[in-house]
């Protein structure tokens, strides 16, 4: 492994350290100004540090003490890939769904492209249905 990706996967547990202490403004000086994000439904990549944060914050808005589990991480060259688990309690809203107080857990597969010192781009796959049948109302898991 070489210095540069050992050190983009520092500054990956770096980033998901802050996120989970909710310090996003910290967290989003560590994009590029014109970050991408390649989001799961969306045709198109989306654009800035402004989305990135706007979407952290939903999540941390819906499950306050998010914890990320990094389970995997391996990089070459300028990428960074990571198996995440993220667990929580759902305590606001989350899309169209209430608060429910369920704790909830789902995984994330994620790669991350780096500029220098910063994220600069970010593919992310979320077992997002995972997710919403925990917190749907009709779901059986309590």
């Amino acid at each position: 492994m070489t210095a540069t990706v050992d050190k983009n996967m520092a500054l990956m547990r770096t980033a998901y350290r802050l996120v989970e202490s909710g310090e996003f403004d910290e967290a989003a000086q560590m994009l590029t100004e014109d970050f991408i994000a390649n989001v799961p439904g969306c045709p198109d990549p989306l654009h800035g540090r402004e989305i990135w944060y706007q979407g952290t914050k939903i999540m941390k808005d819906a499950f306050p003490d998010l914890k990320i589990n990094v389970q995997d991480m391996f990089g070459v060259g300028d990428k960074v890939t990571v198996l995440v688990h993220f667990e929580g309690t759902h305590q606001g809203t989350f899309l169209q769904f209430e608060a429910t107080g369920r704790q909830v857990g789902y995984r994330s597969v994620e790669v991350y492209r780096f500029e220098g010192d910063q994220i600069a781009e970010e593919w992310v796959a979320p077992d997002m249905l995972s997710l919403l049948q925990q917190i749907s109302p009709t779901s059986a898991r309590h």
